[in-house]
């Protein structure tokens, strides 16, 4: 038969068409696409179990053939919790069952949510930067106020310019909605000390009218008050008429309330007046709105009282903006966040829909609860959905805050990497960087490398696009690493084509590169077609990555098989290819047999070095290997081919062909070896060489 050199070097030159071939024998062909075909009717770890061909395709998959009549275990594997370090599958030494659980979702998955721990996290970090922000701005209006003020020489220019026009409403309460530019210019023009002035024939004229009725009213409030009092006290006396006693409670009750609306409107109706008079009084216009000569429209003491009713006027939010407040806000946000379960419940609890709105810059006293249910129900994806209608990017913000569907139900957080491939793409990260450091560094690097995954962690919840993340350099870099790829190596435009590209597609730009991890670097990402963060579809209980990661696992199984049952030795081979990125220490490959014995069979040393001690079986590995080559292909394959002659000289294997008439002169007819191939000792005059 051919050598195992030969057989493991064109299969590793030609690994993608090899896998092509595999892919197209028929029964392989067959069991793909049934898995294809039903993986998405499973919903329970059961349902999965029961289908026999299912099952025993992930199975295969991912090396687990020989467990699968084990199913009460591996039940416990796949419904283990892989972020839980005691979890039954965290416990286990063989890390095949953890890639087997990771491989679908049935626990740990994201569940439908208000919120995610990110996107409250950072409603939390909002709300306080808004809340800083609008005092801020206020400072802001104080300052401009006071540099303005003294500019001012007519009562229509300090009327024309928005801001201090704003800012004197504001502080004499004063409603822009209610009362046109000319009724306020005369009054500013007026001299409350002048009887005959605007503002007092006008307004304050009323006042003795509007406080008569006002004490008329709370008069009349109280008088309803005691009769309702009465009414019910009838109702515990033996022999009251019931009846006729609850008709006179509705009637005083309505009463009540119509004399409760006077109160408020006439106490409203005689501040604004105040406000007038005071207003007229604040400022030192002539009665044609002018100012005398070297007169300021304001004495500094007025100045300065206006500016305290401005602040008066915002006291909710400065009081908002205030530690003890805000601290306050917050656990009530916190503390009622987990009762919302839908659009209505957002709206109906105070505590998260006002701190909120809040957080994006929204008064909700100023938005009506229709629109904010609409905003919540649109589609953030969709170009057209009612929040982008608004034209108000404060409502677009609050609607990628929440996690509700057109319906209003919640569903799972759109995100750009779900938690569990952010969490193996940052593991992945720390081993790489570890496989380079020496045992002396490998304290520092690790404290390094954990560093870089956790802001790694942090920055991909605020990615909405595939622009977004080629934009950031140092995460796509980071990416890279993880994956064992060389950034210097990966142009941004080569990234480009590689996220533009349709994986369903196999003729698409990632799927047709040489190197798998291109497309496994796409598949771990929610983009649609369009770029743009999205909820992707599943497949039952399967992510888009995980289907595809199942089925190449399943072509890779199969060529290891299949090349197994002609020689043990390219299977060897191909499946140290496979996990060399995945090792980071000694132990993995002493942990592992088939890993075991491709490393002593490529140092010649005897199966009895497994009777050793781990630690010094592990001293062996480092003096003969450095575990850091393993994450460089190129190092591996000259590894392998090493490993590929020397088990063909160890198991005496000969493709079956006459010797080369030059060997024959270096070795001789009697050498004892005759049955050793020529295309073995090429290889091995080869390593010598090296």
């Amino acid at each position: 038969m051919v050598s195992t050199y030969f057989s493991y070097n064109y299969i590793a030159h030609h690994l993608k068409q090899s896998l092509t071939r595999v892919e197209q024998q028929p029964d392989v062909a067959r069991e793909s696409a049934y898995y294809k075909a039903n993986i998405g009717k499973v919903r329970t770890v059961d349902d999965l179990m029961k289908d026999y061909r299912l099952y025993h395709y992930a199975m295969k998959a991912y090396g687990l053939e020989d467990m699968a009549y084990a199913k009460a275990f591996m039940k416990k594997v796949l419904e283990s919790d892989l972020s839980d370090p005691k979890s039954f599958v965290n416990k286990l030494v063989d890390k095949r069952y953890r890639e087997f659980a990771a491989a679908f979702s049935f626990n740990g998955s994201a569940t439908p949510v208000a919120q995610s721990g990110d996107q409250t996290d950072e409603m939390i970090g909002l709300y306080t930067t808004t809340k800083k922000s609008q005092v801020d701005a206020l400072a802001a209006d104080s300052n401009y106020y006071s540099a303005e003020i003294g500019k001012i020489s007519s009562a229509d220019q300090l009327l024309n310019n928005d801001r201090l026009r704003n800012y004197v409403y504001s502080a004499y309460g004063i409603d822009q909605s209610k009362w046109p530019g000319d009724t306020i210019s005369q009054v500013l023009r007026s001299d409350p000390s002048d009887p005959n002035s605007y503002v007092n024939t006008t307004f304050a004229s009323q006042l003795t009218g509007l406080n008569a009725q006002l004490a008329q009213a709370k008069s009349d409030a109280s008088a309803a008050d005691l009769k309702i009092t009465g009414y019910k006290a009838q109702l515990s006396q033996p022999g009251a008429d019931v009846t006729q006693s609850n008709i006179q409670i509705l009637v005083e009750k309505s009463h009540l309330e119509s004399y409760t609306k006077s109160i408020s409107s006439l106490s409203d109706q005689i501040a604004t007046i105040g406000g007038f008079v005071d207003l007229a009084g604040a400022f030192e216009f002539s009665p044609d709105g002018s100012l005398p000569s070297g007169v300021s429209a304001q004495t500094a003491a007025n100045v300065a009282i206006t500016k305290k009713r401005f602040d008066d006027s915002k006291a909710a939010v400065y009081s908002a903006a205030s530690p003890i407040y805000e601290a306050l806000a917050i656990k009530q946000f916190r503390t009622d966040l987990s009762k919302i379960n839908s659009v209505q419940a957002f709206v109906s609890t105070p505590g998260v829909y006002d701190f909120a709105l809040g957080a994006v810059g929204l008064d909700p006293g100023m938005v009506s609860k229709a629109t904010i249910k609409a905003v919540l129900e649109s589609d953030v994806n969709d170009p057209k959905s009612y929040v982008y209608t608004l034209k108000d990017n404060r409502y677009v913000e609050l609607a990628r805050a929440f996690n509700f569907d057109a319906k209003g139900n919640l569903t799972t957080p759109l995100v750009a990497q779900d938690s569990a491939q952010v969490l193996q793409i940052a593991r992945e990260y720390v081993v790489a960087a570890l496989k380079q450091a020496s045992p002396q560094q490998e304290k520092a690097i690790r404290a390094l490398a954990t560093k870089d995954a956790t802001a790694y962690q942090e920055a991909i919840a605020g990615i909405d696009s595939v622009s977004e993340l080629l934009a950031n350099r140092p995460m796509v870099d980071f990416i890279l690493l993880a994956k064992g790829l060389d950034p210097k190596k990966v142009s941004t435009e080569f990234l480009k084509k590689i996220f533009s590209s349709d994986l369903n597609n196999p003729k698409s730009f990632a799927n047709t590169q040489s190197d798998p991890r291109f497309a496994e670097i796409v598949a771990s990402f929610n983009f649609d077609s369009k770029g743009n963060v999205a909820r992707l579809p599943m497949m039952g209980p399967q992510k888009r990555d995980q289907f595809r990661d199942t089925q190449a696992n399943y072509l890779q199984q199969s060529l290891e098989q299949q090349q197994g049952e002609t020689n043990p030795g390219v299977r060897l081979a191909l499946y140290f290819q496979r996990k060399a990125g995945e090792i980071t220490s000694a132990y993995d490959i002493l942990a592992d047999k088939a890993l075991s014995e491709v490393f002593r069979t490529t140092f010649d040393l005897p199966d009895s070095m497994a009777s050793m001690q781990i630690d010094q079986q592990a001293k062996v590995v480092d003096k003969f290997m450095k575990i850091k080559d393993l994450s460089d292909p190129a190092k591996v394959e000259k590894l392998l081919s090493r490993f590929s002659a020397m088990y063909d000289v160890r198991n005496g294997e000969s493709i079956g062909q006459g010797q080369s008439p030059l060997l024959n002169l270096f070795q001789g007819s009697s050498s004892g070896i005759s049955g050793i191939s020529e295309s073995t000792f090429l290889a091995i005059a080869k390593l010598r060489a090296h």
